[in-house]
């Protein structure tokens, strides 16, 4: 009798039920730990979803990317400034009127470049599939990320195929892996270092894959089709310097596009250094784009 190895397939993650929703604040339902994907060889990824409690019709959607390197961190975290929050910042956005996913995506221990890239693509696909199911509406999409998170967001932004992406918003992220040699002090980065976090998500030391190094730099993808962009970025960051965010900009107005950046004085890394009320600002900031790129949300965001 043979056996039947399909039956040993993982399921699609298109037809699994969705999380029982919790209810974290007035207003917001959160659908935590839904399945987007499973990789072969992988672990399943999964995706929170905080959205509106009373929307009468599909919401727009805020991608969020985290941070921590490539190498770490919670698909739910915004960094240290923002997790006294209460409600928190994406509970803000859903009573606002937006949908929030917090995906996972593989870590560079698990996988290089570009599987993050196409993880993110993966819950953007998954997203348009279950859009009637969560009530929101897949074309008003808005990717976001801080540190590493905001290098995915854009160069997922930037990869996918024209009108997809209604805006992309980064925070203190970089932009050219290439140019950091450059664009950090002196004797503060190594290209050829094989133990650096760019090698790790690279598979390699960025000075011995110098394709890879390109093909992962959101500045390589900037085309006439690039979405809107918000870029903020510390100007005292002395982990990515503040020039990674100003090349993206160059390069988005090259390509003949009106980019906002904003270099916030005395800024630096995971908002270090700023009054709560001018980290505060970044939040409102952002949401005040994604409202303007999906003319959708409302409200206040506390």
């Amino acid at each position: 009798m043979t056996f039947p190895f399909h039956l040993l397939a993982p399921p699609d993650p298109a037809a699994l039920p969705l999380p029982h929703p919790a209810r974290p604040a007035d207003g917001v339902r959160l659908l935590r730990g839904a399945v987007y994907a499973v990789p072969d060889g992988s672990r399943p990824l999964t995706v929170d979803l905080w959205l509106p409690e009373d929307a009468t019709d599909p919401v727009p959607v805020i991608v969020f990317v985290h941070g921590g390197a490539w190498r770490t961190g919670l698909r739910d975290d915004l960094g240290p400034r923002f997790r006294s929050w209460r409600p928190g910042p994406f509970a803000r956005l859903a009573r606002a009127g937006f949908a929030v996913a917090c995906p996972d995506y593989r870590l560079s221990g698990e996988a290089a470049h570009p599987a993050q890239r196409d993880d993110l693509a993966a819950v953007l696909d998954w997203l348009r599939t279950r859009a009637d199911d969560l009530g929101v509406d897949a074309g008003r999409t808005v990717l976001w990320g801080e540190s590493a998170g905001g290098h995915l967001a854009a160069l997922t932004a930037l990869t996918q195929p024209a009108g997809t992406i209604a805006g992309c918003v980064t925070w203190y992220a970089p932009a050219d892996l290439p140019a950091l040699a450059e664009d950090r002090p002196e004797g503060t980065y190594d290209p050829h270092d094989a133990d650096s976090f760019e090698a790790l998500l690279l598979g390699g030391a960025p000075a011995d894959r110098p394709e890879a190094a390109r093909d992962a730099s959101p500045v390589t993808h900037v085309g006439p089709q690039a979405p809107p962009f918000l870029i903020l970025h510390g100007t005292d960051d002395v982990l990515v310097p503040a020039r990674q965010s100003v090349r993206l900009a160059e390069a988005l107005r090259d390509a003949g596009h009106h980019p906002e950046l904003r270099l916030i004085s005395g800024g630096n890394h995971l908002w270090v250094g700023l009054s709560d009320e001018s980290a505060e600002d970044c939040h409102t900031r952002t949401a005040d784009f994604a409202r303007r790129c999906t003319g959708g949300g409302a409200g206040r965001t506390r």
